[in-house]
């Protein structure tokens, strides 16, 4: 098979983890007698210092002309430390996202055996965690109206949903879980947010398109304390940018390190694949980042973007044979004995070339 692959790096860390996905990537196409065209594109701050602006129209067409998109990160402490910045690179993240119609984030959380000791939260409590989330991606407050007024003493943001928004994103939510565990959770502020209420009674109005679906309705502030207390009780849990943006940093922690979990973003164009964390610009250049994250994108991208489930399958066991030999960064390793980003990308490369 033919891949035509976008290659957004982005900022800090970016280009590194990148480096690795794509060794990775090419591994697996050698392997499994695939070709893969990669082609680059400018995001962010990379972007801006470029060309003043965190989402050219030249990438916009790169990612139009793909049939995927591997994405690192974007964010730069030159931005997040001036607030009068008249453009940042998150911009061109949200950018992005409206422009490739990508409403919906599935953001999975897991754990691995070897490395229960590593989360924060006890074993007992995280065993047997294996949940997605389904995050609302273009609409909510990040979209809605804002502004500033009274000499700008006074600010405000807009949460705005559309009816046809929530099924959209909710379709998405229902039809993950048939494939799973047919447990789905709708997550809102009912008892308090118009835009949540829409939300619920939306939902709620879809159900009998999805009998074998067992669905439940819950407070987002409940939902966050129930991740800590009892995570493995959900499995698909479908909500808005605001709160999903939330409550899947929070479900990170679980699985020991934000280096570990991967994301799809899909919708109405090209999807996108990049992992949950930001662009850690302190670790920029080190070599220091773990890539598992970027690594397990790619993995998805392989299922999500082509079909091809042996090929992802094979990544996300190679990663885990990774995590169990100890063959990590250091954010994993607990003791002085740790591999740089580009040797633990080259071990799976081996051990994908050799399986």
């Amino acid at each position: 098979m033919n891949l035509k692959i976008a290659l957004l790096a982005g900022d800090g860390i970016g280009p590194e983890v990148i480096r690795e996905a794509v060794k990775v990537s090419e591994s697996i196409a050698k392997k499994f007698n695939h070709k893969i065209s990669w082609k680059e594109g400018l995001v962010g701050a990379a972007a801006i210092d470029k060309t003043g602006d965190p989402y050219p129209i030249e990438t916009h067409d790169v990612c139009l002309d793909s049939d995927a998109v591997l994405f690192g990160a974007v964010g730069d402490p030159k931005f997040d430390n001036d607030p009068s910045a008249k453009v940042r690179p998150e911009e061109g993240l949200l950018r992005m996202r409206k422009k490739l119609g990508l409403y919906a984030n599935i953001r999975p959380t897991y754990t691995f055996d070897s490395l229960m000791d590593k989360s924060p939260i006890k074993r007992s409590i995280i065993e047997g965690t294996d949940l997605v989330f389904v995050r609302e991606l273009t609409g909510g407050i990040y979209f809605g109206k804002r502004g500033r007024k009274d000499n700008n003493n006074f600010a405000f943001d807009t949460c705005e949903y559309s009816k046809e928004e929530i099924i959209r994103l909710a379709k998405i939510g229902f039809e993950l879980s048939l494939k799973r565990s047919k447990k789905l959770c709708c997550i809102d502020k009912a008892n308090v947010l118009e835009s949540s209420r829409l939300w619920r009674e939306t939902v709620q109005s879809m159900e009998k398109e999805y009998p074998d679906v067992q669905v439940s309705y819950e407070f987002v502030d409940a939902v966050a304390m129930r991740l800590i207390q009892n995570p493995s009780s959900y499995d698909v849990l479908i909500t808005g940018n605001l709160f999903g943006d939330i409550l899947t940093d929070e479900a990170s922690v679980i699985s020991g390190s934000m280096g570990l979990m991967p994301s799809a973003s899909v919708g109405l164009k090209t999807s996108i694949y990049e992992p949950i964390h930001g662009s850690y610009p302190q670790a920029k250049g080190k070599n220091i980042a773990n890539p598992l994250a970027t690594i397990l994108s790619a993995s998805m991208m392989f299922e999500g973007s082509f079909g091809l489930i042996e090929e992802s399958e094979l990544i996300k066991q190679v990663v885990s044979d990774s995590i169990t030999k100890k063959i990590v960064t250091g954010d994993l390793s607990g003791n002085d004995k740790f591999y740089s980003t580009e040797e633990v990308g080259s071990w799976i490369c081996k051990r994908i070339e050799k399986g």
